[in-house]
């Protein structure tokens, strides 16, 4: 991969910051990871938060962080905790990691939610979630991520989410949620406000423990959610 290949967009409409790295795995590859910001200011995932659980969720280990933009939040406690080493640079080479599936490589969705399970870290809770996002380019999967700090690791529909606005995709269709530990699949209510920003109008459909599944609308999932254009830079 050319450093010329290597494009980071924030979505930060509220403030405007720009924030936007690479994280190196143990395998070699980078992991890229952007500020994405919430009409609740308290769900943003920092550039390096949604790296770090995007690389954890491919089975890989952290190594090296790469950016040359100022240091996003708590950059130093995620380098303490995972003994990663901090390059304020972009890397020259190598082999960028690819969350998209073809719908063709996902002929069954539940099947494919079952397989993800497997890479979902859960080092606190021993219960696995999973999720595919349907975009424009196709299938994007994320697990859930648990870190040292309950309060810093991410839902697996928001390592979906993160992983795919940080490479770019576009257009989110519908996500597939599964939780097959619990009675009743559901996303939590940090996960129904990061949906309602960036899929509102989309379809979720909850795979359960018991093997039934229900479809629902994600403005259904969280009522009167906030909307106001007064929180947006000028």
């Amino acid at each position: 991969m050319k450093r010329s290949e290597l494009k980071l967009e924030s979505y930060s409409p509220y403030s405007g910051v720009e924030q936007g790295c690479f994280i190196e795995g143990e395998s070699g590859l980078l992991y890229p990871g952007v500020r994405i910001e919430n009409i609740s200011y308290p769900l943003t995932i920092s550039s390096v938060q949604g790296a770090v659980c995007s690389c954890l969720a491919n089975r890989d280990k952290p190594v090296r962080y790469y950016s040359e933009q100022p240091d996003p939040e708590l950059l130093h406690w995620w380098a303490e905790q995972y003994d990663f080493e901090i390059i304020r640079k972009l890397p020259e080479k190598g082999e960028l990691f690819s969350p998209l599936k073809a719908p063709s490589e996902i002929p069954s969705v539940s099947d494919a939610l079952e397989e993800l399970l497997a890479y979902a870290v859960t080092i606190h809770s021993d219960f696995p979630v999973s999720a595919l996002i349907l975009t424009s380019e196709g299938y994007v999967g994320g697990v859930n991520v648990e870190v040292p700090s309950w309060s810093l690791g991410l839902c697996a529909e928001r390592v979906a989410i993160a992983r795919t606005i940080a490479h770019n995709f576009s257009d989110l269709h519908e996500i597939s949620i599964c939780a097959p530990k619990s009675e009743f699949s559901s996303p939590c209510g940090a996960c129904r406000q990061v949906l309602s920003e960036f899929m509102p109008d989309s379809v979720v459909e909850l795979y359960h423990g018991d093997s039934s599944l229900s479809r629902h609308n994600v403005r259904h999932l969280l009522p009167y959610s906030i909307i106001t254009q007064a929180l947006k830079k000028k």
